[in-house]
């Protein structure tokens, strides 16, 4: 059988169970928000299957697949520049939500257990290397880094404010002392 030219082609070859696997990991990686890419070797299943528990509780989902296929999947979803960082055993941990919410997860369970080293990470079209994603998982919450940001923006009109308000009592205590001049005269 000669080698497939495009994904479509390889996928029509591939058998029903192939195709479905890869079409379903094509439409999550279409809807996920990042992606983070595991080395899983050295983990047993029921610590795998820990894992999954705990990353499904916060919204992540987390995929053993085959390279191929996630190639196939990367190059359905318009994101063939993942399927290039596939190599080895590797497990896709897909994030929906929050940008960092998997790197976090994921940074946090290999501090705790010494496995599942990251490796590469996906996030809005770019590809992050494991410096990377650990300088992701570092990264406050959402609506922390949006309350930095307006206490940020607010400063400098708090300290125009301050600045006016000083002015304007300053020049209301010279007119006072002014006014109780000009009635003792």
């Amino acid at each position: 059988m000669p080698k497939a030219t495009t994904a479509e082609e390889a996928a029509q070859r591939a058998g029903p169970r192939k195709r479905e696997s890869v079409e379903d990991l094509a439409a999550q990686l279409s809807r996920a928000t990042s992606a983070v890419v595991t080395d899983y070797r050295g983990l047993t299943v029921k610590q795998l299957e820990d894992l999954r528990t705990q990353l499904r509780s916060q919204g992540i989902e987390y995929r053993v697949i085959k390279n191929t296929l996630a190639r196939r999947a990367a190059e359905q979803a318009g994101i063939a520049q993942l399927g290039t960082v596939l190599s080895g055993p590797v497990g896709l941990a897909l994030g929906f939500g929050e940008l960092s919410a998997p790197a976090k997860a994921l940074s946090d369970y290999h501090r705790i257990n010494r496995r599942l080293p990251l490796l590469v990470g996906f996030v809005e079209g770019e590809v992050l290397d494991a410096r990377g994603v650990l300088a992701l998982a570092e990264l406050p919450p959402r609506e922390i880094l949006l309350a930095q940001l307006a206490a940020a923006l607010q400063m400098p009109l708090s300290q125009l404010a301050a600045a006016l308000s000083s002015t304007l009592s300053n020049l209301a205590a010279t007119l006072d002392a002014y006014r109780v001049k000009l009635e003792a005269a």
